[in-house]
């Protein structure tokens, strides 16, 4: 099966000379059709600049893109088999919903008629169906989202490039419109190339995830992958809590010169069998779980470590100042490579 997106070497600089600034480096990457890949990095890490030049709206200054095995790396934006949805939602304010939605199909001259029923499909789909003449103003964020959704998807694109699409979302209604797209795109079998920085967004829609930093694609792997088995230090600590260990205490405690450890795989216990034992330096309440931060006796420097204790079950939790045993089974350590 050909492959929805290529990314053969694609690289981007802004500027010229000494105020150049490379923005994308040198990125091979391929998406599968019918996929839900996520590209997860922070703010300036390069992921919304691969997007826009996936989406025609950036040329690369090398290397070449593919869409369903065409090159297209200088047709516009017009011209490729993709759509995108944007944090604005960017909808016309003096056109109905409706309108909003057909408008792709205006563009190329579809007979009204025709258009229109196709708009009042797509908001059911997206269910929103009976809303076809009330205007933005009139929607909630969530439902102006979904509008955006259908327009985007009327023309049938290959791929559905979304930026961020949720970020201007209260946290509940972000959480339901995760739901949601994740089914809308399992229902379609259409390719969503989804950005965000937000890492829980990632890990629970995404069937790949690709990590971004600085410009670089550091990691390519299923969410379960870049969390168990980070490729790098950066992905051990951008995707999720992480404990990250290095030099002697890493060497001491794990035996490998860098390590990390989840906070969620760690224990308090009895001091028999105990790997580390320190003093609670902090104590947060996150609801589900309770963060608890020890600092390390007799390693030096000494470290700390944070364990996620699960709220309940019988978990005691201790308090600021006390003294305790940690715990950990050996294949919650994962060895990172040394940078």
């Amino acid at each position: 099966m050909t492959a929805a997106v290529t990314l053969d070497g694609v690289g981007c600089t802004f500027g010229h000379g000494a105020g150049a600034v490379r923005a994308v480096d040198e990125v091979r990457l391929t998406i599968e059709a019918g996929e839900f890949f996520t590209l997860l990095g922070p703010s300036g890490s390069g992921k919304t600049t691969v997007l826009r030049m996936i989406g025609g709206f950036t040329l690369p200054t090398r290397g070449r893109v593919h869409i369903g095995g065409q090159d297209v790396t200088m047709l516009p934006p017009y011209a490729r088999p993709v759509n995108t949805v944007f944090q604005d939602y960017a909808l016309f304010p003096h056109m109905t919903i409706r309108a909003n939605v057909a408008y792709p199909l205006m563009v190329r001259k579809v007979e009204r008629r025709a258009r229109e029923q196709r708009a009042d499909e797509l908001l059911a789909l997206v269910q929103l169906a009976g809303v076809g003449e009330r205007r933005p103003a009139q929607l909630s964020g969530g439902q102006r989202q979904r509008v955006a959704l259908a327009r985007a998807l009327i023309s049938e694109p290959q791929v559905l490039l979304l930026d961020e699409p949720l970020g201007a979302l209260d946290l509940k209604l972000r959480e339901q419109m995760q739901s949601e797209l994740k089914a809308l795109q399992r229902r379609l079998g259409i390719t969503f190339l989804f950005i965000t920085h937000d890492q829980h967004e990632a890990l629970s829609m995404s069937d790949r995830i690709g990590i971004f930093n600085a410009g670089r694609l550091e990691q390519v792997g299923t969410p379960q992958a870049v969390y168990d088995r980070p490729a790098t230090r950066f992905v051990a600590q951008f995707v999720g809590a992480a404990n990250v260990l290095e030099g002697d205490a890493a060497r001491r405690l794990t035996g490998h010169a860098q390590a990390m450890l989840r906070p969620e795989r760690i224990r308090v216990g009895d001091a028999a069998g105990a790997r580390a034992s320190g003093t609670v330096a902090e104590v947060q309440f996150f609801g589900a779980f309770t963060r608890v931060k020890v600092v390390l006796e007799g390693v030096e420097p000494s470290p700390r470590l944070q364990a996620d204790l699960p709220t309940g079950q019988g978990v005691r939790v201790p308090a600021s100042g006390d003294a305790v045993h940690l715990h950990w089974d050996e294949p919650a350590v994962h060895a990172l490579a040394a940078a």
